[in-house]
């Protein structure tokens, strides 16, 4: 098994590398011939630096030279977006260049100006993507749940899933999460997993719970796991640090708000892969619960949305395919997933899934947005 993931890992890096020496040829190309440039070593050991940075970034982080390492994280998530896109533009674009040489066109036509074309549409990708990453917006949805809720008629929630906080996600994009939850004024706070981008160390030296710790709402703020607080390995001092600023993680756990409704909270699919208990299937959660009560369950992963309807739950929120992120990737999500984001209606169950507040690797966001959930829920009867 081990020969065979080395195996495996080699092939991935073959491939990777195969396709970074493309775009760095292509960038070459380009470069030296507006530049009238000769010599490619100095430019070759940038872009090779640039292609492993993410790579470089990660085995020193653990080090005495992590500020740098962080550095390099940065450069190399920023680095995949850039991957992406020319993999996309990149074929099509050599293939116009080469038929305006085969008609006996210029250098300056083929190669500088089919060049700056593509230079120019990834610079609108990548800073149209950042605003999209950096720009939240609060998206609403108003829902009906046919059960009596106690004294409760409406509910106000805010959700925001995927915060990923890290290295790239801090205390600035964390302070307009505050900012757009105050202005929804919710009764209750949902995060449905990924609050962290792996690592709990940038989290807590960053002193980021000072900052969500303002999320405050009259019935409570609740979380659970996602796959990335398990990729970290550090789930129990995650579930330390919540607890500390108020925020209750429920894992595989429900609670009765208000005597009015159950919060059901599930662990993270991915908890099984990590040496950790797997979780508990819905019906088992659900089983001790009064049902004729409003139940609202948070799954990170919206992989059971036909499971909670067949339960009988009301609500279910999550978040984990951030719409793709970049498109085409939402093509991958909505194969997937039953739904990938947004609202769907089966049965008696409402699902909402977010594309997330926070991002994985680069800040950008092509085809989705940055986004805040704000739920009315309607309590009716009869």
């Amino acid at each position: 098994m081990k020969l065979r993931f080395i195996a495996i890992i080699f092939c991935v890096l073959l491939v990777y590398s195969g396709i970074s020496f493309y775009i760095g040829w292509n960038g070459w190309l380009f470069l030296s011939t507006v530049f009238d440039l000769k010599s490619a070593g100095w430019y070759t050991l940038a872009a090779g630096l640039i292609a492993y940075a993410y790579i470089i970034g990660r085995a020193a982080y653990g080090t005495p030279l992590r500020p740098i390492a962080e550095a390099f994280k940065v450069v190399g998530s920023y680095w995949f977006a850039i991957l992406e896109y020319a993999v996309l533009i990149l074929p099509p674009a050599n293939i116009i260049a080469l038929i305006l040489k085969a008609t006996g066109a210029d250098p300056a036509v083929y190669i500088v100006g089919v060049g700056s074309v593509v230079f120019g549409l990834m610079a609108i990708l990548l800073l149209r993507g950042s605003w999209n990453a950096w720009s939240p917006i609060i998206r609403t949805y108003q829902v009906q749940v046919q059960k009596p809720a106690g004294e409760l008629k409406k509910l106000r929630i805010a959700m925001a899933s995927d915060l990923h906080l890290g290295n790239i996600v801090g205390n600035r994009h964390l302070e307009r999460l505050v900012s757009h939850i105050e202005q929804i004024q919710p009764d209750l706070i949902l995060l449905p997993g990924d609050i962290l981008d792996d690592d709990i160390e940038p989290f807590l030296r960053k002193n980021m719970s000072a900052v969500l710790g303002k999320l405050k709402a009259p019935l409570g703020v609740y979380a659970v796991t996602g796959n990335h607080e398990y990729i970290g390995r550090k789930v129990p001092e995650f579930i330390t640090a919540m607890d500390a600023i108020g925020i209750r993680v429920l894992m595989d756990e429900s609670a009765l708000i208000a005597d009015s409704f159950y919060l059901v909270g599930r662990k993270d699919k991915a908890s099984a892969g990590f040496g950790a208990d797997g979780r508990m299937t819905i019906g088992d959660l659900i089983a001790p619960l009064d049902q004729s009560k409003p139940l609202i369950m948070l799954d990170h992963q919206p992989s059971d949305i036909a499971k909670a309807a067949e339960n009988g739950i009301d609500i279910s929120v999550s978040g984990h395919t951030h719409r793709g992120q970049m498109m085409p990737n939402h093509l991958i999500t909505k194969r997937l997933f039953e739904l990938d984001w947004g609202y769907l209606k089966k049965g008696s169950l409402h699902a909402i899934v977010s594309s997330g507040f926070g991002s994985w690797g680069p800040p950008i966001r092509i085809g989705s947005r940055s986004e805040v959930v704000h739920i009315e829920v309607e309590f009716v009867t009869g």
